[in-house]
Formats: C-alpha cells, sequence, structure tokens
C-alpha cells in the first residue's frame, strides 16, 4: 500500500507529539468546522471613531477664544452662532479661517455641512501658526452644486501647487451633508455623504510637494475650517476631527505573547489590522479589540513607526507581541511607506515600544534589518525548543509564497529554512492547535492552505461553511485562526476580511474590505 505524503506527515506528527491516548483527541486543524456567525463592513463608523477635537456650534460660550476666526482679505466675513450652527456670510469677497484642532496626518476630518448659499468654496485648512506653510482641500459650489475640489500647497508664504484634485463628481451633487476628509500621511482622499454610502469626489498624492508625515507638521500645524466666499453663507452643524477606521479592514492578525500565544486581555482578543486608504501606501495600522464569544469589534488605537529619520511611518500588516521575558512591547511590520518615496525599497522592519501600542495614537521604534524586497504579511514568534526566532513570511518568488526564516536574535541574522511553498500565499501566521503549531495561509485558489511548522509541508484545507468570497471576489484573504482556552462555548475562533474594494474610486485601490466572524467545532 502507498502511503500519500499528507497522510505519512499526519502520522509522523502524531507519533512524534502525541501519547497513543492522547492522539484521538487532538483535532487538526483541517477537521475544524468554521461556522460563519456575522459579518459587517464598516464605512466612517461612527462608533468607530477616537476623538481629537471637535467644533460643535451648541457648546460655544466664547467664540473668540475657543474657536479663533482669521480674516485674509480686506473685506471680513460675519461669523455668528444661529440656530445651533456656525454661520459664515458676506456679501462681498471674504476669505475665513476657524480654528478646530490641532493636527494628525493620519486622522479623518468632517465637516457636516447644513447648507451653502451663493457661491464660494468650503473645506480644511492646515497650517502654521504664521500661515508661512498651509494646505488647503476646498469644494467649490455654485448654484447649490459642487462644481470642483481643489489643493492648494502653500510653503515659505508661496503657492507652489493649486491644482483640482476632483474625481468624478455626480451631476448635481449638492454641498450639503457630511464632507469627510481622510487624510493618509502621503495621501488623501475626499468623500460627501449624503444618503447612503459617502461618495468619493477627491483624491491626491501629495508627499512630493509635501510630506504630511514629517513630525514637525504634528507639532506644529493646526486645523481651520476655510470658508472662501464670493457671496452667500455657509452654515456647519459642527467640525470633527477624528481617528476612525475608516471605509475598508484588512490584513487581520492577532496580537500575541513572543511565543505565538494569542493575547486574551480584559475577556478580549487584540488585533492589529490595516485601516484602509485607498492605494500604497496610504494605508495606516490600526488596533482593534473583541470578546471572541460575541462580535463587539472595538476601535482601540492607531500605530505609526518612527525610524529616526523625522518621518512618521504609516506602515502596516504588522504583527505586534508582548515579550514577557524583557517586558517591552515589540514586532515585525512591512515597510510599505517606501511606496511614497521612489528613493526608498520595500522592506520588513522590526519594531519596539516602552508604552503599551494599542491605545489611542502610539508610536513605535523602527529598525530595518536586512529583509530587504517584495516581502510582507510577517508572523514572529520565540520557538522555546529550538532556542529560535523564526518569521513566517510571504515573499515574492514568481508570485507571493510562504516562506520561514530562523535566527538566534529577534531582530537580525535572518536565513531562510523552508519554502517557498507552491501555493500563492498571503495573510501566513502561525498558531497553536492542540498543543501543536501550524502554519495558515491564504491563497488565490478559493483555499486556505495548511502546512506544518517549521518545515511548511502541506497538511489540507480550512473548512467553512461560508467563506469570505464567492465567484466575483478576490480570495487572497488571511485566514487568523485563534485557539481559544477551555470555559468558552466553542473552542476556536477566525476573524477574516473580504477583498472587495469600496466603490467610485479611481485607479489602482486596495480598499477591502468587510470583517467576516466564524466560530469553530469538531464533530
Amino acid at each position: 500500500m502507498v502511503i500519500s505524503p499528507r497522510i505519512a506527515l499526519r502520522l509522523l506528527l502524531v507519533a512524534i507529539i502525541f501519547l497513543p491516548n492522547l492522539a484521538q483527541s487532538q483535532p487538526f486543524p483541517d477537521e475544524i468546522n468554521f461556522t460563519r456567525q456575522g459579518v459587517r463592513r464598516f464605512v466612517f463608523e461612527a462608533a468607530h471613531s477616537i476623538p481629537l477635537a471637535a467644533l460643535k456650534p451648541t457648546e460655544i460660550i466664547g467664540m473668540s477664544a475657543m474657536h479663533p476666526v482669521t480674516h485674509r482679505l480686506a473685506a471680513h466675513a460675519q461669523v455668528v452662532i444661529r440656530d445651533h450652527r456656525m454661520v459664515i456670510g458676506a456679501d462681498t469677497e471674504t476669505e475665513t479661517a476657524v480654528w478646530f484642532a490641532g493636527f494628525n496626518p493620519f486622522a479623518t476630518y468632517t465637516i457636516d455641512l447644513a447648507s451653502c448659499e451663493g457661491e464660494g468654496a468650503v473645506g480644511f485648512e492646515f497650517a502654521d501658526a504664521a500661515k508661512a506653510e498651509r494646505f488647503t482641500i476646498a469644494v467649490t459650489y455654485r448654484q447649490q452644486h459642487i462644481t470642483d475640489v481643489y489643493l492648494q500647497v502653500v510653503t515659505a508664504g508661496k503657492v507652489i501647487s493649486n491644482e483640482s484634485i476632483a474625481t468624478h463628481i455626480p451631476s448635481g451633487t449638492k454641498p450639503s451633508g457630511k464632507l469627510i476628509l481622510q487624510l493618509l500621511g502621503s495621501g488623501l482622499t475626499l468623500y460627501i455623504k449624503n444618503e447612503g454610502l459617502p461618495q468619493p469626489i477627491a483624491q491626491s498624492d501629495f508627499s512630493q510637494q509635501l510630506d504630511l508625515r514629517k513630525k514637525q507638521y504634528l507639532h506644529t500645524f493646526q486645523s481651520n475650517v476655510f470658508v472662501q466666499l464670493a457671496h452667500g453663507a455657509v452654515a456647519v452643524n459642527e467640525v470633527t476631527a477624528a481617528l476612525s477606521s475608516g471605509m475598508g479592514l484588512a490584513d487581520i492578525r492577532a496580537i500575541t505573547y513572543e511565543d505565538g500565544s494569542p493575547m486574551l486581555d480584559q475577556g478580549r482578543l487584540w488585533y492589529t489590522m490595516t485601516i484602509r486608504g485607498r492605494a500604497l501606501p496610504h494605508h495606516v495600522q490600526g488596533v482593534f479589540s473583541m470578546d471572541p464569544t460575541v462580535f463587539d469589534l472595538r476601535f482601540e488605537g492607531v500605530i505609526v513607526f518612527d525610524r529616526q529619520d523625522g518621518i512618521l511611518r504609516n506602515e502596516v500588516a504588522s504583527h505586534i507581541f508582548y515579550d514577557r521575558q524583557e517586558q517591552v512591547w515589540r514586532g515585525i511590520t512591512t515597510g510599505f511607506s517606501a511606496y511614497a518615496n521612489p528613493q526608498e525599497h520595500k522592506q520588513l522592519l522590526a519594531v519596539e515600544s516602552k508604552k503599551d501600542p494599542r491605545f489611542g495614537f502610539s508610536v513605535m521604534q523602527a529598525v530595518p534589518f536586512g529583509i530587504v524586497g517584495d516581502i510582507e504579511d510577517p508572523h514572529i514568534l520565540y520557538d522555546v525548543e529550538a532556542g529560535k526566532w523564526r518569521i513566517l513570511t510571504c515573499e515574492n518568488n514568481d508570485g507571493y509564497k510562504a516562506v520561514m526564516l530562523e535566527s538566534v536574535s529577534w531582530n537580525k541574522d535572518y536565513q531562510r529554512i523552508a519554502g517557498p511553498v507552491s501555493h500563492n500565499s498571503t495573510g501566513t501566521s502561525i498558531q497553536r492547535i492542540g498543543g501543536i503549531l501550524y502554519c495558515f495561509s491564504g491563497s488565490d485558489e478559493r483555499e486556505i492552505f495548511i502546512y506544518s511548522y517549521p518545515n511548511l509541508e502541506e497538511i489540507g484545507t480550512l473548512k467553512m461553511d461560508l467563506p469570505p468570497w464567492d465567484e466575483r471576489a478576490g480570495t487572497r484573504v488571511w485566514p487568523n485562526v485563534v485557539e481559544l482556552p477551555d470555559g468558552y462555548p466553542f473552542r476556536y475562533v477566525a476573524l477574516m476580511m473580504d477583498r472587495f474594494n469600496y466603490p467610485g474610486l479611481e485607479g489602482p485601490n486596495w480598499t477591502y474590505g468587510a470583517l467576516y466572524l466564524y466560530h469553530g467545532y469538531t464533530d
């Protein structure tokens, strides 16, 4: 009788790792049945917003101190609070800026417009105190219709760029509802929301004109409501600045301890997810938590990365872990921010922080460690038995393929010890099932593959009743399987995403997806 390599590998695992009387009680990952529990697509969700600042007309007492007004032209607009709104009006040409917040280049800024009468422009201005450097995004309107969107960049008091960044503005789009600016460090997308989904109406990549990721702008810039009037009035319900989970979430990875065991803190699993922004390098690293027994996802924070070059970088597809031996937060991230600068190269980065980076706006120190090239989706752990650090990652070998790297140090001198596998790979991760480490990978084959650890021998595929794709959707998802301890109503949980891009954006974009929750059980 000829035994297939897969069966032989399974028999070997049982013989080596399990005592005979335990072998039958420990499932292999391809024997787990995953049943879908829920699905959500979060689109600028109010509950997934961490406030930074706000201008709320109903709270204003002492406008001149709370929200100072700057007039740029000889004629001044009138700025008043009327009917629970801030109204900026003039019967002649004026230009007005109303302060509402500090500045964060990865925040989402929203103006809730009640109405725009006459002719003019309304939007956002980010500038230093002297207004010598300014970055302005404004919607122009006339006769109750949006006509254009422009971006103006001023440095050293001189206009260096003033251009339309409008994409598709549906005919008859009114300048009312929510004007949502998603700033993404080196790019932006502007949306208008009335009924239904927010509609993208403008986008820009601007890092070569003004790199807002520089720390000097986080420290010195301030945010203003910008109103330019030929005549008429703009009425504003409120203005907010917040960290937001955006319009798509992807690259879901459980935060772990140094040995790869999932962090179950305060009864919650903790995840890093990519907050989608449009294309590379416009995404942001978000942190979320969830009680695994329910679908109560919470947006907890944003992490950016500092390579000590004066720039805060929005790297993503990170694996963050808490090293209990050294009592420090560490991890590996993918240097996608290199796409904002033609002189830089994509690479993996080792990251570290003494501060718990799960909450609010956090900065982790980042250092290159010699893994340069088209490599992404890293998962790192310390193998106590081997006395080695190991990274499972995807390397572009005629398509992304899983490889295993090894080193005696967590942040240097890695060498490949296994792979590449034969299948396309994405979202590579290492998880324990029944005390054994396995490797998981999404693919473009409508399957999630399971491999042995650390040799990457193919074992099987994951069973799901309703996978996070259909015949129209891409299937390169992140498996993100987690085994729970005793006491839970089910033993396994998986949180995955789909790959449906957000509608209405132009050019290349990676703006998926919705989140899919699965519970796993064995027969």
